[in-house]
């Protein structure tokens, strides 16, 4: 249980960052933003074990702030991802 809200804690400060990193206005609320943040996170953390590959194996507590840099960059990912995807809606594009 520790574990689950520990995921989602950190999804939601990584979520913020991220949001307040990419520019403009994106409409999302906390759950959104909490996913995105997780999210972020498993991407980042696969693009960290590609680029390298032996600090998973032996992570140190001293050395956590790649882990979050490399989050934090995942969810900017993610969320440059969804803005491109759904774009901007108006009120022109209702009718």
């Amino acid at each position: 249980m520790f574990s689950l809200i520990s995921w989602l804690i950190v999804g939601l400060i990584v979520g913020f960052i991220a949001r307040a990193i990419v520019p403009g206005r994106q409409p999302i609320g906390v759950l959104l933003t909490v996913a995105l943040g997780v999210v972020g996170a498993v991407v980042g953390g696969f693009i960290s074990s590609a680029l390298w590959p032996t600090w998973a194996d032996e992570p140190d507590v001293n050395r956590m702030w790649p882990g979050w840099l490399m989050s934090i960059a995942g969810a900017v990912v993610v969320l440059w991802a969804y803005v491109a995807l759904t774009g901007r809606r108006t009120l022109a594009t209702r009718y």
